[in-house]
């Protein structure tokens, strides 16, 4: 007699497990809307093309969102924090897929670089700068990392800062360890939603992404985590090893700090206080319980 695993999958144990891993990956960032950053964001201070970056902060942030976010709910809170501190703030949306209107960051992540390398270029042409900064959450933190080594972004970046990054990839709490289980699965995944794919631990993507060292010489990385992040896991496998890498887990900061992955990036101000510093370390300041209410 065959074992369970064997004999027994079927299609629909197939579906199921997709379906679950979707579910799962869709904790990477809130649920998403189909107003796009450009035309809502400059109500709220981002996004204006006008804004010239001040002596003070010389260059002009780019936020990078998450799998299943978009340009504007995944900065509804550090877009106007870095907005009041003078900065000059920039969200784009990336990896879309036809006929999925409302979800992004779905799409194969190496083209997703590649725009995120045409939006640089327009922020820095509208802004007069010669480098931005980047910060992104979740595949927004690691995505950057592709146009850093591969498409000459570390020419116009100065530094990457990734909050929850999953920058060697994840196992969403041992859930891709299943996929051998169930033949087609990992097929259904790269073909329908290629960006999942390429987030497991072990893809053929994060093998070449972290080839040859995690990091290039001339930008300021920061990695802040949480010990309580159930998408991006191991947690400590988002940290980079490498000459000015900064490692930062929360809750060495603010021992009571509970944010899970999606709290960090969206509305975690503690977290928010480190971005700051991240990317005015000059200007630095201890960031503690206390920081909550900066």
């Amino acid at each position: 007699m065959l074992p369970w695993n064997r004999a027994r999958r079927t299609p629909r144990a197939r579906r199921t497990l997709a379906a679950l891993l979707l579910a799962v990956a869709a904790l990477v960032a809130p649920a998403a809307t189909a107003t796009a950053a450009e035309t809502a964001a400059p109500s709220r201070g981002w996004n204006d093309y006008s804004c010239k970056p001040s002596a003070a902060h010389p260059r002009p942030v780019v936020l990078v969102h998450g799998t299943f976010g978009n340009s504007v709910d995944n900065w509804l809170v550090l877009a106007p924090y870095l907005v009041n501190r003078g900065y000059c703030v920039f969200s784009l949306d990336y990896g879309q897929l036809p006929g999925v209107p409302f979800f992004h960051g779905l799409g194969p992540i190496d083209r997703s670089a590649g725009q995120l390398d045409v939006f640089v270029d327009k922020v820095l042409g509208a802004t007069g700068a010669p480098e931005a900064d980047l910060v992104g959450h979740s595949q927004g933190g690691m995505m950057p990392n592709y146009y850093l080594k591969f498409l000459g972004g570390a020419d116009k970046v100065n530094a990457l800062v990734g909050i929850a990054p999953d920058n060697h990839g994840t196992t969403l709490l041992g859930l891709t360890r299943l996929l051998p289980y169930f033949p087609g699965a990992e097929d259904l995944l790269t073909v329908n939603t290629p960006g999942l794919a390429d987030q497991i631990a072990g893809s053929a993507f994060i093998t070449k992404l972290n080839a040859g060292g995690d990091t290039v010489p001339g930008v300021r990385y920061t990695v802040i985590a949480t010990r309580y992040d159930e998408v991006v896991t191991p947690y400590r496998t988002q940290y980079l090893d490498g000459p000015n890498v900064r490692n930062v887990l929360l809750q060495d900061l603010c021992p009571v700090d509970l944010s899970e992955h999606v709290a960090i990036g969206t509305v975690d101000r503690i977290a928010f206080h480190e971005v700051a510093n991240a990317l005015d370390p000059a200007r630095a300041t201890p960031t503690t319980c206390a920081s909550v209410i900066g």
